[in-house]
């Protein structure tokens, strides 16, 4: 392979340039259709559907390996996914916005989806094994700078210009201006300075039967595996609370009082989740990955799901005391984000304990379409619950999916070495 370039040059940026987008489509979306107005139900429906594209990717995901270089794909789709951000920024002023931005998003996150396809199978050609390992911690770091820049600082610049200029809408087309400036600008230095390494080179098209046959062989393979019933519902389930409540967080922070919210402003729900929020998660993250590190999956696979399932509890107690404190939202927030971080440990080291096999990399990306379903599916009905039963209706529901989390836990089986580290290795 060709080092010729420090992997520093570029692995930070293709990994941050990864995460902006998701965080546009999945976070920003909800959060500037609520300012906007659009109403819970819609908003949390129609930005449901988003998810879709991480859905299906395993279904094109064979494609971006048989077609062009990774290399190629991983500039194409920032030069895509700049033209949207730029697509959206235009089409704010518009009477028809809604309509329009949420078309422009649904080709951001096909583009998204296979910008993450391409920049994980070139950060595996780019590097060595040695480094890939080294340079997992830079790639997670850069990820969740992605997130603190997309769900915090977006946000609150959001709200100031909005403030400064009287219009709420000019705030948002600065925020899209600039993420389609930077995309643009990171198309431009990533086709300079990424690497050319020899594994990725342009694949000579292969007959039409043979890459039929590897396909269906693919998805043969995994629907075959042991267990696959217990892990596809661990893979819906798991996250059932969190499908739901992700959706409707920001909505709750931003509505009035009178509406059942905590009246807070945009620039504040981005400060929260932007600051304080990423911290609780990277903690969590952090934590969980080092006890499952040291005592395997199995052993921690119960309690990271009951951290999962009690950081409902926080909304539980925000809704039903509304405090006016904004400390006390904030301690919230991060306790919730953390027991989040701690508890997604466990589904994520468990996709990767099932995909082991021949068909490793493509089985994780089945396993991730599958995550993402259980994403979308539960989150189209939160706004529906919100607006039918109020927030802390809401919240309690969420407070009895937890069941779900639970009781999936019971259904899989682990290998207890999974994860663990071995006596006297280092």
């Amino acid at each position: 392979m060709s080092d010729s370039k420090s992997p520093w040059w570029w692995v930070p940026s293709l990994y941050f340039a990864e995460g902006l987008p998701y965080m546009a489509v999945m976070t920003i979306s909800t959060i500037m259709y609520k300012c906007l107005g659009i109403s819970n139900t819609e908003l949390a429906f129609y930005t449901a559907w988003l998810y879709l594209p991480w859905v299906i990717k395993p279904f094109w995901s064979p494609f971006v390996d048989i077609l062009r270089t990774k290399r190629w794909w991983v500039v194409a789709m920032e030069w895509t996914i700049g033209a949207a951000m730029a697509g959206i920024a235009f089409a704010l002023p518009a009477s028809g916005f809604f309509q329009l931005t949420l078309c422009v998003f649904w080709l951001m996150a096909f583009a998204s989806a296979t910008h993450d396809i391409a920049a994980d199978g070139f950060y595996m050609l780019g590097l060595s094994e040695h480094r890939q390992s080294y340079f997992v911690g830079i790639r997670s770091l850069f990820y969740r700078c992605s997130m603190i820049v997309g769900q915090g600082g977006l946000v609150v610049l959001a709200a100031l210009v909005g403030k400064r200029g009287g219009s709420e809408v000019v705030g948002w087309m600065m925020v899209f201006a600039i993420l389609s400036a930077f995309f643009f600008l990171a198309a431009l230095y990533h086709s300079s300075v990424l690497p050319r390494p020899a594994a990725d080179r342009d694949r000579q098209p292969r007959g039409a039967a043979e890459v039929a046959r590897e396909f269906v062989e693919t998805f043969a393979a995994f629907f075959r595996k042991k267990g696959i019933l217990a892990a596809l519902l661990f893979m819906l389930l798991y996250r059932l609370p969190e499908a739901q409540l992700v959706k409707m967080i920001s909505p709750f922070l931003l509505d009035s009082a009178e509406a059942g919210g905590l009246g807070l402003t945009a620039d504040q729900v981005g400060l929260v989740y932007g600051t304080i929020g990423v911290l609780g998660l990277i903690v969590g993250g952090i934590v969980g990955g080092l006890v499952a590190a040291r005592d395997g999956l199995r052993h921690w696979l119960h309690p990271m799901a009951w951290s999962m399932s009690l950081t409902c509890l926080t909304f539980v107690y925000l809704a039903a005391a509304r405090p006016a404190e904004l400390w006390q939202v904030y301690a919230c927030v991060f306790v919730e984000q953390l027991g989040y971080g701690f508890g997604f440990t466990a589904y994520m080291l468990y996709l990767l304990y099932f995909s082991a096999g021949r068909f490793s990399t493509a089985h994780y990306s089945i396993c991730t379409g599958f995550m993402a379903l259980g994403m979308m599916l539960p989150g189209m009905a939160a706004g529906w619950i919100v607006d039918t039963f109020g927030y802390l209706d809401f919240f309690l529901w969420t407070m009895g999916c937890c069941v779900a989390t639970i009781g999936v836990c019971y259904l899989v089986k682990v290998n207890p070495a999974f994860g663990r580290k071995e006596k006297g290795a280092r």
